[in-house]
């Protein structure tokens, strides 16, 4: 329960059916500037509060975890690290896989705790024939608990049945779909995973809220990266990495333009703050051996069709057979593309784009689908450009 609106309808959805609820709010890293804590959104005094008033309203148990340390260990200093290497990370992909569905899980277990569910849109799919089949004669109880495609997942965890097969889908709601977040996900968690507000629409889960009459009805959505208080990556790199000055150079000819503040401030397709005059210029590449930013005017020069692709996770738990012709995102708001998927042993995965697409980014994750299935995803690496990234 984070105090937003969509935690807050999935407790009081499940509540409505029949389950069991309780309310975990979760505390995380703050930072602390002159000895002064700043709050991170998620975890703010008054997130708690409101997820505490949610629980009060639906009549079930609310507790807190403290998190900081794993969040501070498995999100934040990977968060610094990728940005120091000249990378550009996600830390919301790696919070879902350690935290919230990794520690999480961990500390809930010994509670008989059956599943964690968030209010997430997306949908967890359980594929086994024999459930079906199991389902004609052990839902008639269940039937005015359940409904939608969590069925088979729901039933599974009141039977405490193991289920070998779970497939991730896109959420109903296209434009709130969060299934590129969640491509980390493994068969071991999504047994244990409930998406309540998954199969509806964000307008639906706001009218939802007001039907129920939960105080989070009208609470407006923050976007931001929680960690970092007003949005502002550069402003809180800068207080927490040694940057170090150096050269901008135009990739074509090698001419000096300018001085950067630092390669950890920019990333990949960048145009704003490069502060230098002629253009615009366009963050093309990185000299990490030399503390080069390399920029270009041409913006097809920050355009690839090739990259490799690493630390893949195939949801399924079975690699697929390659070729593999799919669709894929590149970063969370980019629209899905045409490729080819073919394994390097060496490297990865090289993943061919059926067209250009305009920076790709070491550290952001590319994400497969087939049509409304995730199928999985891992970090971008490299692409046609890394003879400059040294």
């Amino acid at each position: 329960m984070s105090g937003g609106v969509d935690s807050s309808v999935a407790a009081a959805l499940l509540k409505e059916r029949g389950f069991d609820v309780l309310g975990v709010f979760l505390h995380f890293w703050s930072e602390t500037i002159e000895g002064k804590i700043r709050d991170n959104i998620c975890c703010s005094l008054e997130s708690q509060e409101d997820a505490r008033r949610v629980c009060q309203k639906l009549r079930i148990p609310f507790y807190t975890l403290n998190m900081e340390a794993p969040f501070k260990e498995k999100i934040v200093d990977e968060f610094f690290l990728e940005y120091q290497n000249c990378r550009t990370p996600n830390p919301c992909v790696r919070c879902n896989q350690f935290i919230k569905f990794g520690e999480m899980w961990k500390k809930l277990r010994p509670m008989n705790v059956d599943c964690i569910a968030t209010g997430h849109y997306a949908l967890v799919k359980a594929q086994n024939p024999k459930l079906k089949a199991q389902m004609k004669f052990k839902t008639k109880n269940l039937k005015s608990i359940l409904r939608g495609s969590s069925t088979a997942l729901a039933v599974a965890s009141h039977l405490r049945m193991t289920i070998p097969s779970f497939k991730l889908l896109k959420g109903k709601d296209k434009n709130k779909d969060q299934s590129y977040f969640l491509h980390q996900s493994t068969q071991e968690q999504l047994a244990h995973i409930l998406f309540p507000v998954g199969d509806l629409t964000k307008a639906e889960v706001r009218s939802l809220a007001k039907k129920f009459g939960l105080p989070t009805a009208s609470k407006i959505e923050s976007q931001e990266i929680c960690f970092i208080p007003g949005a502002d990556t550069s402003e809180f790199l800068k207080r927490h990495l040694r940057l170090k000055k150096g050269a901008i150079k135009e990739i074509e000819t090698g001419r000096v333009l300018g001085e950067h503040d630092g390669l950890a401030l920019y990333t990949i397709g960048q145009r704003k703050g490069i502060r230098l005059a002629g253009g615009p210029w366009y963050v093309v590449s990185f000299n990490k051996t030399d503390n080069v930013l390399l920029v270009s005017r041409e913006e097809a020069k920050i355009s690839s069709s090739r990259f490799i692709v690493g630390n893949v996770n195939w949801i399924s738990g079975v690699e697929p057979k390659f070729p593999l012709k799919t669709k894929c995102r590149v970063r969370s708001q980019a629209s899905e593309v045409d490729c080819v998927v073919n394994k390097n042993k060496s490297t990865g995965y090289r993943v061919d784009l059926v067209k250009p697409e305009r920076a790709i980014t070491p550290g952001q994750y590319c994400v497969f689908y087939g049509d409304d299935e995730c199928l999985g995803g891992g970090v971008i690496k490299l692409d046609q450009r890394d003879k400059q990234v040294k």
